[in-house]
């Protein structure tokens, strides 16, 4: 723990902080020893098994620990009379909110790091990430974030393959892309069946693919009166699930109403600009006039990314304010709240335009305006930007650490002042979120832009790049997360190709080659195609069911894994020594189990 920037000085010489708790300056002292007198009570009743935990599992542990820490009998913090609590309250939010505490992160381990970075993005190579020096350092969440943008990336080449010739040799031909949406459809359901199978090997090989979530404990943020859990009898704040329905229904859904309705109409305004350039450049006809055909659909990508960012914000303070006692629960109010805006403020302009405006060359115009220019924006603002600043921020750092001539361990001090700069990495969430709205970009119109796919695969490159970078150089060192699967985020790729079914099936249906094939009766066209996209469909639900999640191999080690537990909990009723039913676990064995 650290408690204040002079203080380093009262270090051991070999000691080695996993985690960096910085207390503002003005903190008084009977707020640092009351603080450090329950996080010393909170550590009594744990087990020291650092030579069995990797740091990040520990680093693990002490945030989970930290986080629990909830007041009991005091009324307010220690020194500071205006600070109030309340049996149940988190210590470590209140201690944030009053300004006491100003951030809580763990320590690089600069060797470990070193070596990281030179296997992972120290030199230009093609191959596959070192997903399991990833997960030993960051934790599981991260390295299947990884794992999954390289999956992807692979998964995405037979769809730029395929894109290449036919947007070279038939570009103006759409009745050819019958085909490529076709193929298009099997690609897109195949890709996630494998994934989960894929996800199964490397969750089983980390230890976290029978994680489950039955006895997760309230998140930070949950606030209620004190408690007992009905299941584990362990004390826990309650909070009334009709108050938090309430928050949800008459506040959180009318707000993202109105934001969906102000999407809309931003839109609209869109298209009077796609008209207006589209007049000025019949009545100029010059390579100005051709440019500015252009400049909509780039200041609608720019409004798009700025909407996005500020609708992010809110939804998370209004998830935040809905009160979810777990995080998976906040995680996946969270997610819904962000996908359905994402999603018509990016799509609801290709959908109007294609079965509106029935102009497929306005479409592919704008669908590749829209992809090109928001992985251009995302690459800057999530990598480039930050790593400059950082470089500059290092810069400085050194010439007034070096200028104190500072007598203490120069190489620790000058790491944890650099990396208390240093910005903080808040999940995995916007890595994902980009790599759902490229799924949907490629999935549900690529077969009017086939080149689609090849812009991803590019991106994605540089995105494996410049995320190994900014996890190593730009961002603090985040807590690990254990993790079985990429959770919800599997739901949202499958709806999202369940959707690319519909749309391309229309898209077909739209073709000169199949209207063809139906010359007096467009009833007998729309039947044929809702009568094949229902077919579509049912053979993509049979693939996800004969496909199986886990692989065989995994499913008898599983099996196996059961009856031996069987077997050695027989064992131990016959011997006397398991514990008993009404016998709750110690805090330090439940952050075990929590692992």
């Amino acid at each position: 723990m650290k408690e204040s920037w002079s203080s380093l000085d009262n270090f051991e010489p070999n000691f080695r902080p996993l985690v960096v708790i910085e207390l503002a300056k003005s903190t008084k002292d009977e707020t640092r020893e009351w603080l450090t007198r329950r996080i010393s009570d909170k550590k009594a009743n744990g087990d020291d098994n650092q030579s069995f935990l990797t740091m990040a599992e520990c680093q693990y542990i002490i945030k989970h620990e930290l986080e629990n820490l909830r007041a009991k009998d005091e009324k307010i913090i220690p020194g500071y009379p205006q600070a109030k609590l309340y049996p149940g309250k988190s210590i470590v939010r209140r201690l944030l909110t009053n300004g006491i505490l100003i951030q809580i992160f763990p320590l690089h381990d600069q060797e470990e790091l070193k070596k990281l970075r030179h296997t992972w993005y120290g030199r230009v190579k093609i191959g596959y990430q070192p997903l399991d020096e990833i997960r030993c350092y960051f934790g599981e969440t991260i390295a299947l974030y990884f794992g999954f943008l390289e999956y992807f990336t692979f998964a995405l080449v037979p769809m730029a393959v395929i894109g290449i010739p036919y947007y070279v040799f038939a570009w103006e031909d759409y009745d050819k892309y019958v085909m490529f949406a076709t193929f298009n459809l099997l690609w897109s359901t195949v890709i996630l069946e494998v994934w989960k199978r894929l996800c199964a090997v490397m969750t089983y090989r980390w230890g976290t693919l029978l994680m489950k979530r039955q006895f997760e404990e309230p998140r930070p943020g949950f606030h209620g009166v004190l408690g007992v859990n009905p299941v584990t009898g362990r004390e826990e704040p309650v909070y009334s699930s009709i108050r938090r329905q309430l928050r949800i229904y008459l506040v959180s859904l009318p707000f993202v109403c109105l934001c969906l309705y102000f999407s809309l109409y931003v839109m609209m305004i869109y298209f009077d600009l796609e008209q207006w350039a589209l007049d000025y450049h019949k009545e100029n006809e010059s390579n100005f006039s051709s440019l500015m055909l252009f400049v909509p659909s780039i200041i609608y990508a720019i409004v798009i990314e700025i909407m996005n960012r500020i609708y992010r914000y809110a939804a998370e303070f209004l998830t935040s304010w809905e009160n979810h006692r777990l995080e998976s629960s906040y995680q996946n109010h969270l997610i819904l709240k962000v996908l359905v805006f994402n999603f018509l403020n990016c799509f609801a302009s290709l959908f109007y335009i294609a079965f509106v405006l029935f102009d497929m060359k306005l479409l592919r115009q704008s669908l590749a305006t829209l992809l090109i220019t928001s992985q251009i924006l995302n690459q800057f603002a999530e990598a480039f930007l930050p790593y400059w600043l950082q470089k500059r921020h290092k810069k400085r750092m050194k010439k007034k650490m070096y200028s104190q001539k500072t007598d203490t361990d120069l190489s620790l001090v000058e790491q944890v002042n650099l990396e208390k700069e240093m910005g903080t990495y808040f999940g995995t969430f916007d890595d994902y979120l980009e790599l759902f709205l490229q799924f949907g970009y490629v999935s549900l119109f690529s077969c009017v832009y086939p080149l689609a796919a090849v812009f991803a695969v590019l991106n994605n490159i540089t995105e494996i790049y410049s995320d190994a970078l900014k996890m190593c150089r730009v961002y603090k060192r985040p807590f690990a997360e254990p993790t079985a699967n990429i959770g919800v985020w599997q739901l949202a790729f499958e709806t999202m190709s369940v959707i690319s079914v519909v749309t391309n099936c229309i898209l077909i249906g739209m073709s000169p080659q199949v209207n063809a094939l139906f010359p007096d009766s467009k009833m007998d066209l729309i039947l044929t195609v809702a009568f094949v996209e229902h077919m579509l469909l049912a053979m993509k639900f049979v693939m996800a069911f004969v496909i199986p999640d886990k692989p065989r191999d995994i499913q008898i080690k599983l099996a196996r894994l059961e009856f031996e537990s069987l077997e050695a909990l027989k064992q131990q009723v016959r011997t006397g020594k398991i514990r008993s039913s009404t016998e709750p676990l110690s805090s330090g064995e439940y952050s075990h189990l929590c692992l």
